[in-house]
């Protein structure tokens, strides 16, 4: 091997061992999740094809926690019942990693960790501020969780990665990843992007933006780096998630992309997924 063949491997091996120790917590035994033909999908299916950007699906990923968080009852399981005010990257990954098992596990490793959702889903109940009661298995509420990952994760993908995706591959991705919601026990649960539209604008009614809102939006953006090499690409993250948002929910959150700050995340957007897609190539 020369030494331009070795410093490129080297280069590579470097960054997917970075992306890797984010996404894999080793002091638990985490290690990379095999992708398994004999899975819930298949290498042929549209989720494997969208599910398999790091860059896209951490863009979407955050865009869809500023979006579950807008709903009072969601935010409220995450704030009675989590440690994400002193474990946010915990939480993170936990949430990377449920989507990477029952995207590309094999059919036992997916269905299994549905199961233990289903099971913490369960136990989590109480009571919102104005005395409502709500539970983390309503089926409703599952299916806010879900159709945002779902339009988030998709958006970040043709955004970055695949521009001229086609309306039937992007209707199909829908059909196939409400296998994973229908398993959890989400209804009503959206099998195309028309449906998945009209069903956020259906919720819209429920979302609101207060105190708690703004305590873990705020705590969101100012998590710290996992390390100082991961830090310019996680600030490079948030602003390319704020970004995807949709209009209304930026303006709930008081956010905003400054007119020329736009195009300029976009492109630094675009440059990091591709080099990425290069290592991991």
């Amino acid at each position: 091997m020369d030494f331009v063949a070795f410093a490129t491997h080297s280069v590579r091996r470097a960054m997917i061992g970075q992306v890797r120790a984010v996404f894999n917590d080793a002091a638990r035994g985490e290690t990379p999740v095999q992708r398994s033909a004999d899975g819930l999908f298949g290498p042929e299916s549209v989720v494997w094809r969208v599910h398999g950007d790091v860059t896209t699906m951490m863009v979407g990923g955050v865009a869809a926690l500023f979006l579950q968080m807008l709903h009072p009852a969601v935010l409220a399981g995450v704030w009675d019942h989590s440690k994400f005010r002193h474990d946010m990257l915990g939480r993170l990954r936990r949430t990377a990693r449920f989507i990477a098992l029952t995207s590309y596990a094999s059919r036992g490793e997916a269905e299994a960790a549905i199961a233990r959702v289903r099971e913490i889903h369960h136990h989590i109940h109480g009571t919102l501020p104005d005395c409502t009661p709500y539970g983390a298995d309503n089926p409703r509420l599952l299916a806010w969780v879900h159709v945002t990952e779902a339009v988030s994760f998709l958006d970040g993908w043709i955004r970055y990665a695949e521009p001229g995706m086609s309306h039937a591959d992007q209707d199909r991705y829908f059909a196939e990843f409400a296998v994973v919601a229908e398993a959890l026990g989400a209804d009503p649960v959206p099998h195309n992007r028309s449906e998945a539209l009209a069903l956020i604008a259906e919720m819209r009614a429920d979302l609101r933006y207060d105190a708690r809102t703004r305590a873990v939006a705020k705590l969101l953006l100012e998590q710290p780096a996992p390390n100082l090499g991961a830090k310019p690409f996680q600030a490079m993250t948030f602003a390319a998630a704020i970004d995807l948002l949709p209009g209304w929910a930026r303006q709930m959150h008081h956010l905003s992309t400054p007119p020329l700050a736009g195009p300029a995340v976009r492109l630094a957007t675009r440059r990091v997924a591709e080099t990425l897609r290069w290592a991991f190539r």
